[in-house]
């Protein structure tokens, strides 16, 4: 199933998003939770799912702080979306891996800038293993919960990862994966090489392109999204592909121009599934 990621237009409304992806050719919608409770009301995302006719494939646990009347940590934010997707029979919870570092700011140096640096988490080590076990501990007969590859950063110049376990040969080791295909290209590594190493566990893929920017549009950038596509084709995938996007690459000022974007996506994407499947 092609779906569309509603980060893609994260400063749309949820209704507006749902529409587009109807127009455009999606056959159905990723929820990232964050702070609206539009995001994560019941009531609401049935009705979405209602109007537009179009299935909710996955929730995606939320990434960012200060969601009203959820708990602040990684944990409770994962238990909250995996009853939510319970509650709407959405099967799929996504969760980003856990992190070992953390960014500080360090402001009035004598140029008079902002430094970032990146430092251990004091509690990192147990705030990762309480994760992960919860992760193989939430899901239950209704949903599965997928662990998300994460992306490097740099500090003077150099890669690191504020995610742990983050490589292809740590995650091998996970029976149930999402493939960021973005996240995969910041690293440098050859993206058919890690699917082939991880595609026994990978059941779902966030889909986008990379060139030094993230997460642009599929087949604007370096990677090679149609050789992945023809590939899963091939093999019979049977999750869902997610285009994963941003606004500033679907010109949401104008909302003609982001339908004539996303129909590109969901065009590049049939035609690439489905020249893996005729071979």
């Amino acid at each position: 199933m092609l779906a569309l990621s509603t980060g893609s237009l994260h400063n749309y409304g949820l209704d507006r998003v749902f529409a587009l992806a109807c127009r455009t050719g999606f056959q159905g919608v990723e929820v990232i939770v964050d702070t609206r409770w539009d995001t994560r009301q019941s009531s609401y995302l049935r009705e979405l799912v209602q109007r537009h006719s179009i299935p909710i494939v996955s929730l995606h646990a939320p990434f960012i702080h200060g969601i009203q009347g959820w708990d602040g940590d990684a944990l409770s934010g994962l238990r909250r979306t995996v009853q939510l997707a319970s509650s709407i029979d959405v099967p799929v919870v996504i969760c980003h891996l856990p992190m070992r570092w953390h960014w500080i700011s360090v402001e009035g140096s004598p140029l008079r800038r902002r430094l970032r640096t990146p430092v251990p988490c004091p509690r990192s080590q147990k705030s990762r293993l309480d994760l992960l076990q919860g992760a193989r501990e939430l899901g239950n007969d209704k949903v599965k919960i997928l662990l998300e590859n994460m992306p490097a950063n740099r500090w003077m110049g150099i890669r690191y990862g504020l995610y742990a376990p983050n490589a292809p040969e740590e995650l091998a080791r996970f029976p149930d994966l999402v493939l960021d295909t973005t996240h995969v290209g910041t690293w440098g590594w050859d993206l058919m090489e890690v699917y082939e190493r991880l595609k026994a566990s990978i059941r779902h893929v966030h889909l986008s392109d990379f060139n030094g920017r993230e997460h642009i549009l599929p087949g604007r950038g370096n990677l090679p999204l149609a050789d992945l596509l023809r590939r899963v084709a091939r093999d019979g995938f049977d999750g869902s592909i997610v285009v994963e996007t941003g606004p500033e690459y679907l010109g949401a000022h104008d909302e003609e121009q982001v339908a004539l974007a996303l129909r590109g996506c969901s065009s590049f994407c049939f035609h690439n599934l489905n020249e893996g499947v005729v071979v």
